[in-house]
C-alpha cells in the first residue's frame, strides 16, 4: 500500500537536512534512507521500509516543477504518548536548532496538549499527545 509522505522544499538544504536527520530518528524512528548534506535531497523510511519523510533543495525543485512556493509553508506533526515525551520531544528539536514559538499547552478546541516550533527553514514543527 502507498502513503502520503511529506517532502521539505528547503531553502537552506545542508541546515534542514542536518535538523532532521538529529531528530527523525529518535521522534519516529525513521531511517535514513537516501542522500546526505550535500546531495539536495534525502529520503527515511518508517521501520517497516517505505518512503516516510523527504528533504528537497527548494531551487532544485522549482527548477522541475515551475508551480512549487517560494517559500515554506508546512507543518509537521509529531504525536507523542505524554507529557515528559513531549518535553523530551520539544528540547530535542531546540538542541538541533529549532525555534520554539509557542510552548506546550492545553488546546481544548482541539482536544491535545501541543508544542509549536520551527525548522531552521522555517516551517512548523507540532509536537502534540492527547
Amino acid at each position: 500500500m502507498f502513503a502520503l509522505y511529506p517532502r521539505v522544499l528547503a531553502g537552506d538544504y545542508p541546515a534542514v537536512f542536518a535538523f532532521y536527520a538529529a531528530v527523525l530518528p529518535e521522534l519516529t524512528g525513521y531511517a535514513l534512507a537516501h542522500g546526505d548534506a550535500l546531495s539536495g535531497y534525502a529520503s527515511w523510511d518508517a521501520p517497516e521500509g517505505a518512503t516516510a519523510f523527504a528533504v528537497i533543495q527548494r531551487d532544485a525543485f522549482a527548477g522541475e516543477v515551475p508551480s512549487a512556493p517560494d517559500e515554506g509553508g508546512a507543518t509537521f506533526v509529531v504525536p507523542v504518548a505524554d507529557a515528559a515525551a513531549m518535553d523530551e520531544a520539544v528540547a530535542l528539536c531546540r538542541r538541533h536548532g529549532a525555534v520554539l514559538v509557542a510552548p506546550a499547552r492545553y488546546l481544548p478546541g482541539w482536544g491535545l496538549r501541543a508544542a509549536h516550533l520551527r525548522d531552521p527553514d522555517g516551517n512548523l514543527l507540532e509536537i502534540q499527545t492527547y
